[in-house]
Order: C-alpha cells, then sequence, then structure tokens
C-alpha cells in the first residue's frame, strides 16, 4: 500500500519527491498572481483501483513567524474504510511561508504510515543561507545551504500556483524547481507542461492545464512520465484530478471539495 501514501503525499502538494537531486539555480518566474487567500480548503477523494482508498486536505491561514507575515497551511491525509484495515495511514504536512515572496520559513512532517512513522520540523534561515532539519524522533540535526530559491513540498505547490503565469507556459516545456523537504538534502523537481484539457468533473466541466510531473521509475511508478496532474487554468489554479500508472495497477485522486477560493472558479456551462 506505498502507493495509497505516495498518493496522499501527491493530492496534498501536487508534486512527488522522487526526483533527480543536483542542486543548482532554479529559473524564477516573471509574475506575481493572485491565486488564493487565507481561508482556502481543498478536498481530494483518492481511489486505488476500485477502492475509495483515502481523503486528503488543505487549508491555508494567515500566521506570523520570524516577524513576518506568513501563510500557514496545513494538509492531512488519512486511509479511510476498506484501505485502512490494509494500511493505514495519517500524515500531517505543515509549511509557514512569506506573503511578500512565497519564500519558505518552516516545515513540519510528522507522518504515520502502517507503524512506520516521522516527525521532522526543517527551520528556514534566510539571513545566513542555512535550513537545519530537526529530526525529532531521532534526537539529530542537519544543516543545508539554501542560497538562491528553495522551496519546501507544500511552500512550493502554492509558490507555482502564485508565482507563473499561463502565458509564461510553452507547451513541451518543463517548470524546474529547487525543494528540501527531509534528509535526503535539495532535489530538483520538474514541472513539464502538456497543454489545456476539458474535465467533467462533479463540479462540471473544467478547463484545465495539463502536466506531468517526473517521478522515478521502478517499484512504484511503471515510468519516469507515469503521473500526470491536471490544475485548473483559471486564476485559481487549483488542483482539479492526478493519476499515476503504478507498477501494480492504478491510481486517482479528485477535487472532492472547496472552499473560500481566492477567485471564481470557472465552470464551463454547456
Amino acid at each position: 500500500m506505498k502507493s495509497v501514501r505516495l498518493l496522499l503525499l501527491i493530492a496534498l502538494l501536487g508534486t512527488s519527491p522522487a526526483m533527480a537531486q543536483y542542486y543548482e539555480e532554479a529559473p524564477a518566474p516573471r509574475k506575481v498572481q493572485q491565486a488564493f487567500k487565507p481561508g482556502e480548503w481543498l478536498k481530494f477523494r483518492i481511489h486505488y483501483g476500485i477502492l475509495n482508498a483515502s481523503y486528503a486536505t488543505l487549508h491555508l491561514t494567515s500566521d506570523t513567524i520570524q516577524g513576518v507575515p506568513v501563510y500557514h497551511v496545513v494538509g492531512r491525509g488519512r486511509t479511510t474504510g476498506f484501505a485502512s484495515i490494509f494500511f493505514k495511514v495519517d500524515d500531517t504536512y505543515e509549511s509557514y511561508f512569506s506573503k511578500k515572496d512565497g519564500r519558505p520559513y518552516r516545515f513540519i512532517r510528522n507522518i504515520s504510515e502502517g507503524g512506520y512513522t516521522k516527525d521532522m520540523e526543517i527551520d528556514f534561515d534566510h539571513g545566513t543561507g542555512r535550513a537545519v532539519l530537526h529530526d525529532k524522533k531521532k534526537g539529530e540535526e542537519m544543516s543545508f545551504d539554501i542560497n538562491g530559491t528553495v522551496q519546501d513540498l507544500v511552500s512550493g505547490f502554492y509558490y507555482l500556483r502564485n508565482y507563473y503565469d499561463v502565458d509564461d507556459l510553452v507547451e513541451g516545456e518543463s517548470i524546474e524547481l529547487n525543494m528540501l523537504y527531509d534528509d535526503d538534502g535539495i532535489f530538483r523537481f520538474r514541472l513539464k507542461y502538456l497543454g489545456t484539457e476539458v474535465l467533467k468533473t462533479k463540479f462540471g466541466k473544467v478547463e484545465c492545464l495539463k502536466f506531468r510531473p517526473y517521478v522515478q521509475s521502478g517499484r512504484v511508478f511503471k515510468e519516469q512520465e507515469s503521473l500526470s496532474l491536471w490544475v485548473s487554468n483559471d486564476k485559481n489554479k487549483i488542483p482539479i484530478r492526478i493519476e499515476a500508472d503504478l507498477a501494480v495497477g492504478s491510481i486517482k485522486a479528485d477535487l472532492d471539495g472547496f472552499n473560500s477560493l481566492r477567485n471564481q472558479f470557472a465552470i464551463i456551462m454547456d
């Protein structure tokens, strides 16, 4: 059931951590959008084959950290029903990132997955250009160089929504972003843009931007391009659907509920 855990993470964040690891400055976007506001709440329903495997939510609020006005996001994912009998997941991810430029200040990862647990916190100090990871379970610390643009796994999702305009996207080309989320260090996240597509959803037809996050083929995914992500082609840029072809079976996440969007949700009226 590792696939259920992985898609919980993907549905929460719109990204996958399974990327090649190297660190160089990622290209900076040109424009600042207004894609979200405090109070935004998103809910995703996740299916593994015929099973309704789990739900995941993202809730955005306002806060202050280190004297800086920030957004505070709490992402939660849990298996439900029949799936939880075989593999129980109870994950929480949190991020505090600047309202001014989207830079992360704190990232929290507290997970419980079928007996496997992690409790980590990363503090980003942009004055010194260092990030310190606190492994609370092991009682250990690690330090990383974060000079340049580096996001955590949650802030990166909101950064892409708010700092990349549709006009900047070129079909077939990739967005690249440096991310730090655990003790594996900084990795380069790549997201290929595939154009637009209209999806049928529980809310009606929605025009979407289609992306392909690059993942590692092998034990979980069939191929490097086995994952597809659809994001609403409006000013909100919220995830609408995620699909993945796995080594065994397939998995899917759909937007199931939302509240307090900053902009009107664009539904195509027949």
